[in-house]
């Protein structure tokens, strides 16, 4: 069995993510883009905006400074010069991925045609009607919110509150029927999902395209080792959130194919798999910041590669919070060596870094020093003239003298 250093793996990793290929010497083009989103496969989507909307950072991360308006027209708008690129659909989590890779995931449209939760399928037992009278709307009027329906049905209901967002019964239909795959997001408004059917979003031969299941998964775990390089099964099988039998079975096929080949990684204490064209560079240089990035995703994997224990706070309460709200680690040169707590403050113009921490033993001049140029870099960016350092953390003070 070919063998791995902990080291060589972790540059495998990067690199299958994008972060050895250099930066466009110009200003980022469409092409540029879709590159990116070629090594991470997917891009999850999320609703937190206090620093920039998950979807977008990933990018920014691999190619620097682009116009957003770049993804949002790959995603959200149709063209005959410019065919839509990339579709949501429920992948990792909520995702945009490409276009092509939606019939992928016909078999978890299917599972999820009764609702994809407990709420969804007592909506539907309430109110099974509504199914065809949200459906008959969306044909005759095209692309809609769940509120244009609303008002299209002149319902006038209270919403019903949930755990995180208050959501009528038009809405959880509308969410239903996307998971389903009847319905597909044709372009969002002030982030708020505009639904139109599938059949007038997608190609008509993605529409149609039928992939058997076993098929399909194992393009999913496939496409899930290109993008990550090396990885042991769960690895693997979280990137789509795929059972664990689902994934044992593809990965049995995609190891006597050839396209998986059987590694260990000293150190990593499970059986791993690399991808069979994945290369291994002899450094990774840079920077980057990751929140909600692929290469972060499955917090295990992020504390195996990089000794790097992650976990998102948002939903912590403010008192327990150890580093802050919406914390960003920050990379630098392959490594893990910081993270930020940022946050975009569009009225005082500035970026504002709430608290800065570094990781194990790492200097702090100079991550301050890389840390400080990285987010000058996402400052600008994001249209903010000012960067401003916050006192907690104990990178805090060295990044302020930087900044």
């Amino acid at each position: 069995m070919l063998e791995m250093t902990a080291a060589a793996a972790r540059r495998t990793a990067l690199a299958a993510q994008g972060f050895a290929d250099a930066r466009p010497s110009a200003a980022p083009t469409r092409r540029h883009l879709l590159k990116a989103v070629g090594r991470t496969s997917l891009l999850q989507i999320d609703s937190v905006s206090v620093a920039v909307r998950a979807h977008y950072m990933p990018v920014f991360s691999r190619i620097g400074a682009y116009d957003r308006g770049l993804l949002d027209d790959a995603a959200w708008r149709h063209t005959a010069a410019k065919p839509r690129a990339l579709v949501e659909y429920w992948a990792h989590e909520a995702a945009l991925i490409p276009v092509g890779d939606w019939p992928l995931l016909r078999w978890r449209m299917r599972a999820y045609a009764g609702g994809r939760w407990a709420g969804e399928r007592k909506v539907l037992e309430r109110n099974p009607a509504l199914i065809r009278d949200v459906l008959d709307v969306i044909s005759a009027v095209g692309s809609a919110s769940a509120g244009d329906i609303e008002r299209h049905l002149e319902i006038d209901r209270g919403r019903r509150p949930g755990p995180w967002w208050d959501r009528s019964d038009t809405k959880v239909i509308c969410e239903q029927l996307f998971a389903a795959g009847a319905l597909s997001v044709d372009r969002r408004v002030g982030f708020v999902r505009h639904y139109d059917l599938a059949d007038r979003v997608l190609p008509a031969g993605v529409v149609s395209s039928r992939i058997d299941d076993e098929d399909a998964v194992r393009e999913l775990i496939r496409r899930a080792a290109r993008s990550l390089g090396v990885g042991t099964e769960p690895d693997l099988r979280d990137y789509y959130r795929l059972s664990r039998a689902q994934a044992a079975a593809a990965i049995a096929d995609l190891v006597e194919e050839g396209a998986l080949v059987p590694v260990a990684v000293r150190g990593w204490g499970a059986p791993a798999y690399r991808h069979v064209e994945a290369r291994t560079p002899r450094r990774i240089t840079g920077a980057a910041r990751c929140p909600f990035d692929p290469l972060v995703f499955f917090r295990p994997r992020t504390e195996r590669i990089f000794d790097f224990h992650y976990r998102l706070e948002i939903y912590t309460p403010q008192h327990k919070r150890v580093h802050g709200y919406y914390v960003f680690p920050f990379l630098l040169d392959g490594e893990l060596v910081a993270r930020v707590d940022l946050k975009a403050d569009r009225g005082a113009d500035a970026l504002h870094v709430l608290g800065a921490f570094a990781e194990g033993e790492h200097g702090h001049g100079h991550v301050a020093e890389s840390l400080a140029s990285s987010l000058r870099e996402m400052a600008d960016w994001l249209g903010l003239s000012d960067v401003r350092v916050g006192e907690r953390g104990d990178l805090a003070a060295a990044l302020a003298d930087r900044v």
